[in-house]
């Protein structure tokens, strides 16, 4: 969306805080100055589809005034930014990456799992996920049959928006999928309910399972087919992927196997068109928006350094993996921010066991100790270099610290070893020699000589498939739960726990909090056990 989120839809996005942030489960900071009436915004047929940008834009934008601002009261823009909540919930909390800046607000407890009801980035992506449903809904109101009839929308822009709202119901089916999946539970508001002082009704993981796997499949014909929607758009592949991941994950959601399902939503995706960029670290180069990358990427979330800048996942992972020690932002692009992100001893060791040694590997231990035993000392631990500022023909981007390089939130890497792992977990309407099939694919594009056979499939390896695959990229703690291994201590990791090598932890991490703050604002919220 790169093409569609200008600067101009800062402004959008502004207003429609003012507009649409009228929710009991989030505080919207409405002081934008330059606020349209609804009605006047929605004057010309291109504004349909710049709402829709706007609501799109909340996925990278934080705030009407730039990347320094956040319209959640409260929050600063690095909490309150869509990909960057989900990022440090997903990845700071395994055995992938710390955060060794742990004065920075929140972020020693997802560290050590050790966070309350009162942590700020829990706060601020819980709030940024809600935030998302309230524009979806307002976006839907003002696009109903009865108030396109009010305004005279011709027959040809009703069959655009037609697709616009069924875009915009993605995103809400997203937001409801990543409550889903890290709280277990949300309020539950469309826009059929009263915008105002309303305070909507708990759903948990049941019934927002349902909703999600409904809407989904409703909006399915409505969506664009495959590569034919503009970038960074959602088309008919990123819903057959969320609904994919939902299946994936449906015992642990629901206590019922889906895998079938999976597999069937996989395997339209593989035969939709989409490829494997043959060289694997442009998914994630500056221009990974353009060229072959564009095949292999699903659905991103955008980052520009001009255009739609944002301290989202992509600009702190390019400037927090520059080592203290190394000082080579150059090599990415950037100034950096040295020390600020390091691997754990457990990620090295896969890294480093001789079955990756290919492309995918990106660590940089030279003078370093593979075992982080002090996040002050930043000696102690790995880095890597998977991600960049550059572009795919060595240029740098347009900025220096806020990146061109955008999120690849679902790409075709990810579908391949979700098909693997549901025929594993004993899914019909797939074979395990194509199963190998995929997994040698990854391998052979990061030239990795070590093919495996039917014999090598087990689900320990799909797992480590899953790791040295898409590290960083958000996946790691639902990987973890799924898997078996996120609480407990039959797999420990350096600092689970908050100790250095790492302890057993309780089955209540399995989900985050409901944070404080939403409690009191809808008492219908009821906190998660043991928190």
């Amino acid at each position: 969306m790169k093409n569609i989120i200008k600067n101009k839809t800062i402004y959008i996005l502004g207003m429609l805080f003012v507009l649409f942030g009228c929710t009991n489960d989030l505080n919207i900071d409405a002081k934008d100055p330059n606020v349209l009436l609804v009605d006047d915004f929605y004057s010309s047929p291109e504004s349909y589809k710049e709402g829709l940008a706007g609501v799109y834009g909340n996925l990278s934008l934080t705030g009407a005034s730039g990347p320094g601002s956040s319209n959640i009261s409260g929050l600063d823009a690095g909490t309150s930014q869509y990909g960057r909540g989900f990022w440090n919930l997903q990845e700071l909390t395994t055995d992938e990456v710390k955060w060794c800046w742990e004065n920075d607000p929140g972020l020693r407890g997802l560290n050590r799992n050790t966070w309350t009801s009162d942590n700020v980035v829990i706060r601020g992506f819980f709030g940024r996920c809600m935030t998302e449903v309230a524009f979806v809904n307002e976006y839907l109101r003002q696009t109903s049959d009865a108030k396109l009839d009010s305004r005279g929308v011709s027959t040809e822009l009703r069959n655009e928006i037609k697709t616009y709202r069924a875009e915009a119901r993605f995103l809400r089916a997203l937001a409801y999928y990543h409550l889903m999946d890290l709280f277990g539970k949300a309020g539950f508001v469309t826009e059929n309910d009263p915008v105002g002082a309303y305070q909507s009704p708990e759903y948990g993981r049941p019934e927002l399972f349902a909703f999600i796997e409904s809407e989904l499949t409703a909006i399915i014909p409505d969506l664009k087919n495959p590569l034919q929607n503009e970038y960074a758009r959602a088309d008919k592949a990123a819903a057959w992927m969320l609904l994919a991941k939902i299946y994936l994950n449906a015992e642990v959601f629901i206590g019922e196997k889906k895998y079938d399902q999976c597999i069937s939503y996989c395997k339209d995706i593989i035969n939709a068109g989409f490829s494997l960029t043959p060289v694997y670290a442009n998914n994630f180069k500056a221009d990974n928006h353009t060229g072959a990358a564009r095949n292999e990427i699903i659905f991103p979330i955008v980052s520009d350094g001009v255009v739609t800048q944002n301290y989202g996942p992509t600009t702190v992972m390019v400037n927090a993996q520059v080592g203290s020690l190394e000082q080579n932002g150059a090599d990415f692009g950037v100034a950096g921010w040295a020390g600020g992100l390091r691997v754990t001893k457990q990620f090295s060791e896969t890294m480093l066991n001789g079955d990756y040694n290919d492309d995918r590997n990106t660590i940089i231990s030279k003078d370093r100790t593979i075992e982080m035993t002090s996040m002050d000392n930043y000696g102690t631990g790995y880095v890597t270099a998977k991600w960049s500022n550059k572009t795919s023909t060595g240029a740098n981007g347009s900025a220096t610290e806020i990146v061109d390089t955008d999120f690849p939130m679902f790409r075709l890497a990810d579908v391949y070893l979700m098909y693997a792992e549901a025929v594993l977990r004993g899914g019909n309407g797939g074979s395990l020699t194509t199963a190998k099939d995929y997994i040698n694919l990854l391998r052979s594009r990061a030239h990795n000589t070590k093919l495996i056979t039917v014999s090598n499939l087990n689900l320990d390896l799909i797992l480590n498939e899953r790791m040295v695959e898409l590290y960083g990229e958000a996946h790691r703690r639902q990987d973890l739960i799924r898997f078996g291994k996120f609480t407990g201590g039959t797999y420990n990791w350096s600092w689970k726990g908050s100790v250095v090598s790492g302890i057993a932890i309780s089955d209540i991490y399995k989900v985050f909090p409901i944070p404080r703050a939403s409690i009191a604002a809808n008492p219908n919220l009821k906190q998660n056990t043991g928190y």
